[in-house]
């Protein structure tokens, strides 16, 4: 087993953490220390037992496990135990299921279910036998076909489908996106570990006022709102799924059309919550995700939050801001590094437009940040801050003067 996928106190602590936030009421761990897991039933022989006495003490109706199983580990698991068997990718993907409010979050949701699914259906119609015989009901004596070949073929045809529409939210997204790009407003996004307080930051930065609670995967579905920046203009602040380790495959595919948007990103805003004795642990999972997704070269500030429940030394560097997204505590400066850093190719410009040529007022208005802008008798005065591409294109209208 791989040291990342090994369990601990700190992952049984967020184990813990996941079971309350689904629903469930724990009342103990158990962790054994192996090489590798048992082939058959995940845990050895003596702690199966083990754990199977605890949960006749305790009452339990339930074992949830911190790594993912087999389907045959958890059939074993279940047969012997006495309950039903859960793991660690299951529980996320229960807690998800919740969370998704809008299509979008439905449809990549339903998508990994299924694939979590498919290969454990077995296991779920051992007690079903191919029908036929005499005794068969009429119309399903001969060959006929099992229930389970029935619901391989429905899942396949329904995982076919929301592949299908999410494809077509991955186009729309796409559509989008040219549309951001032709008016040049870049995007800024919100990464980080489950419950940093990226939708809080999000509040925080743009005045918004969307719900926010102290639990694992509180936001699931990604929004989106313009984000001031003064002279460097707007840009558009979205906050994603958060993170955790262990993120199942099943949630990554899925969620891809989502998460996708980090890689056209023009900056990244890694939310660490410093308070958090874990938090480089947990800084580290999100890069290795960010990494997978091939957002590792989108430019990255990392952003301390709840800096106020920190008692030790802040980092400091030019990629580094410490803020409290909670009391506002450090986004003056944060915003000042976005700007920054979003502003780097950004130049303010007088410029002398004719009336007669006033149909570039318009595509000013969308692509630069209009400082003012005054109608004269030879035609309209504009300071504006402009990118590049957009100063070259009034660059004949451009006059003396620091604007």
């Amino acid at each position: 087993m791989d040291a990342d996928e090994r369990s601990d106190d700190v992952s049984m602590d967020e184990l813990w953490r996941l079971a309350e936030t689904a629903g469930a009421e724990p009342v103990c761990t158990l962790l054994q220390s192996r090489d590798k897991p048992d082939p058959h039933s995940f845990l050895g022989g003596g702690k199966v037992e083990e754990l199977r006495e605890l949960i006749e003490n305790e009452g339990c109706d339930l074992a949830i496990f911190d790594n993912d199983l087999s389907p045959s580990q958890a059939r074993v698991l279940e047969e012997t135990l006495g309950v039903r068997v859960l793991d660690r990718t299951g529980l996320i993907l229960d807690i998800f299921a919740q969370r998704a409010h809008t299509r979008e979050g439905k449809l990549q949701v339903e998508l990994a279910q299924y694939r979590y699914l498919l290969p454990r259906l077995t296991g779920m119609w051992t007690h079903l036998k191919r029908q036929a015989g005499t005794s068969a009901p009429i119309g399903t004596r001969g060959p006929g076909e099992t229930q389970l070949e029935t619901d391989r073929r429905h899942i396949r045809r329904r995982i076919q489908k929301l592949t299908e529409e999410l494809e077509q939210v991955r186009r729309v997204r796409g559509t989008q996106r040219k549309k951001r790009e032709r008016n040049a407003v870049p995007v800024v996004a919100l990464v980080g570990y489950t419950n940093a307080g990226k939708s809080t930051l999000l509040n925080t930065l743009t005045g918004d006022c969307i719900q926010t609670g102290d639990r694992l995967f509180d936001t699931l579905d990604t929004t989106t709102r313009r984000l001031s920046l003064g002279e460097a203009g707007q840009a558009l602040l979205s906050d994603t799924v958060g993170f955790i380790r262990k993120l199942p495959h099943e949630l990554v595919d899925a969620f891809k059309a989502t998460l996708e948007e980090l890689t056209y990103a023009d900056l990244l805003l890694h939310v660490i919550d410093i308070s958090n004795p874990d938090w480089e642990t947990q800084a580290r999972v999100v890069e290795d995700l960010i990494d997978r997704l091939g957002a590792a070269q989108t430019p990255c500030i990392r952003v301390y939050n709840k800096c106020d429940a920190y008692f030790g030394r802040l980092p400091e560097s030019g990629d580094e801001v410490c803020v409290s997204a909670r009391t506002g505590e450090g986004v003056k400066s944060l915003l000042y590094a976005i700007g920054r850093r979003l502003g780097n190719d950004l130049t303010r410009v007088r410029l002398r437009i004719p009336y007669d040529k006033s149909s570039l007022i318009d595509p000013l208005r969308r692509e630069a940040n209009i400082l003012s802008l005054d109608y004269l008798d030879d035609g309209v005065s504009v300071v504006a801050v402009v990118r590049p591409d957009t100063r070259a294109r009034v660059a004949a209208y451009e006059v003396e003067g620091d604007g």
